[in-house]
């Protein structure tokens, strides 16, 4: 097993990184809530005008969360591999992986709500023959 030490720049670069992931992730969290307010407003000022809009926006607010959230510690992970953090790494990918767990759900609900699937397409509504002796159209 190699025993190194730790490089002397790796503890401070770790928690710079850790907080600047949480700076990050309020940050987002704040952007929701006042998407939030916006939408209260909206709704109690305008009947709902702005609705689409609205939730497009926080669809892609929880898609920046989700992303910020697993990936930010899967970063600080590998920056404290490089720096010989060994348990560090490990502990921010135990957190990365719990987190991530969470969030593919809640990023896979609000990708789904931005990109709808395309309609089923209609049924015919020409007449259309069958065998069986006549050309009339069934029903009718």
């Amino acid at each position: 097993m190699d025993r190194r030490s730790a490089a002397p720049w790796a503890p401070a670069v770790v928690a710079l990184l850790t907080v600047a992931w949480l700076i990050g992730g309020l940050v987002l969290l704040g952007w929701m809530f006042a998407l939030g307010l916006e939408g209260w407003a909206d709704q109690h000022s305008n009947q709902g005008v702005g609705a689409d809009a609205l939730a497009r926006k926080a669809n892609v607010a929880l898609l920046l969360l989700a992303a910020e959230v697993v990936v930010g510690p899967v970063v600080i992970a590998v920056v404290a591999r490089s720096g010989l953090l060994r348990r560090t790494a490990a502990v921010y990918l135990v957190i990365a992986l719990g987190l991530g767990v969470l969030a593919v759900p809640v990023a896979a609900g609000a990708y789904r709500d931005l990109a709808p699937p395309p309609p089923a397409p209609p049924p015919p509504t020409r007449c259309q023959e069958h065998s069986g002796g006549d050309n009339r159209c069934p029903g009718g």
